[in-house]
């Protein structure tokens, strides 16, 4: 059995697509600029809020300045609205009170601002977890492991006894930098195709096979 277990946040614990694509796209609709499917959506998260930006910006308005006052005006719109469609996955509420009454320490490491990641976790989840952690300035984003290491540090983990779970190749990527066992789950963002050609150790389809999985 794990020891400690680290969670990506969006598409992992949290259903955040529709948010996202409605802030998106409401940043789009500002500028003039063409707007964009939930799907479509679906496969330009993962890399944090900045790539976001750029990713939904047609590419002749990437200058740095624009980016930048685009990241802007949607941060705070997000901010206002980061609720407003999200939810937890089915059975993961579950599966976390099925950590914590097993003793298993648990934290969140997130490439979403360190900003919202705190109030969403605390306002769908309680404060089940240890430590919850997006991006912060002056650490790397994900697949990075600099962020991992740190929070490792903190909780007194070791990688023997950690596994990190996420639902996209970023997570793979990440855990597999810090050298951890990763567990992907297939009801997020990118689905098992993609999790299991990025080399995740195990895969889970569920809430209740998550934690079936983590407390083997």
């Amino acid at each position: 059995m794990f020891k400690t277990v680290i969670f990506d946040l969006d598409g992992t614990l949290l259903d955040t697509l529709g948010d996202l694509t409605d802030a998106s796209n409401h940043i789009c609709a500002q500028n003039g600029w063409p707007t964009f499917t939930q799907e479509q959506v679906r496969h330009m998260v993962g890399n944090g809020n900045p790539k976001l930006v750029e990713r939904f910006t047609p590419e002749s308005a990437r200058t740095p300045e624009r980016l930048a006052d685009s990241l802007r005006q949607f941060m705070a719109y997000y901010d206002l609205h980061k609720m407003d469609r999200t939810a937890p996955y089915p059975g993961v509420p579950e599966a976390l009170a099925a950590l914590w009454a097993a003793g298993i320490k648990t934290a969140v490491f997130s490439n979403k601002a360190d900003a919202f990641c705190p109030s969403l976790v605390r306002h769908y989840f309680g404060d089940v977890f240890d430590i919850v952690r997006g991006k912060r300035d002056g650490v790397p984003a994900k697949p990075d492991p600099a962020g991992v290491y740190a929070l490792m540090r903190e909780l007194g983990a070791s990688a023997a006894d950690t596994v990190y779970v996420g639902d996209s190749d970023v997570d793979v990527l990440t855990g597999h930098n810090a050298g951890l066992t990763v567990c992907g789950v297939t009801w997020g963002f990118r689905g098992r195709e993609e999790l299991a050609r990025a080399g995740a150790e195990m895969l889970a389809g569920s809430g209740e096979e998550l934690a079936a999985l983590l407390l083997r």
